[in-house]
């Protein structure tokens, strides 16, 4: 059986440097680029809904957006209904962006598996989901 810890790394070092590379030319991090993908594809989002679906601390998002908002890509609002909360949504700018370059992390991610069959890229997506039912299971057991 192969060592599943060191083929983690391996595969999350690979896929790093993808990321990296790829979203380096368009200026983004690979952090950078997941916030806008998920403002892109669910448009105005409170900063805490935004670091659940990123899997991040609201002040890591919060300072990501500051970045974002810096390059003119990203942009908060006051709701209208309840001034407490601040919605975030992406530019006109990134949706500009995005119709030129490939910023859709899914979309990327996926290209990278292009090479895999069909077969072999549900296999490995059923992997993962089972592994993170086991660990979300763990962490919800330790709360």
């Amino acid at each position: 059986m192969p060592n599943v810890l060191m083929s983690y790394l391996r595969v999350t070092q690979h896929m790093s440097q993808q990321f990296r590379a790829h979203f380096g030319k368009l200026n983004l991090t690979f952090p950078q680029a997941l916030v806008l993908n998920v403002l892109g594809e669910e448009g105005p989002i409170p900063i805490s809904a935004l670091a659940e679906r990123t899997g991040s601390a609201n002040s890591t998002v919060s300072g990501i957006v500051d970045r974002l908002e810096k390059l003119g890509l990203a942009q908060r609002k006051r709701s209208e209904q309840d001034r407490r909360v601040i919605y975030v949504e992406a530019t006109q700018q990134y949706h500009e962006l995005r119709k030129k370059a490939e910023t859709n992390v899914s979309g990327y991610f996926n290209s990278l598996l292009g090479d895999m069959t069909p077969e072999d890229r549900a296999q490995v997506a059923e992997a993962f989901c089972k592994l993170d039912a086991v660990l979300t299971a763990r962490t919800e057991g330790a709360e």
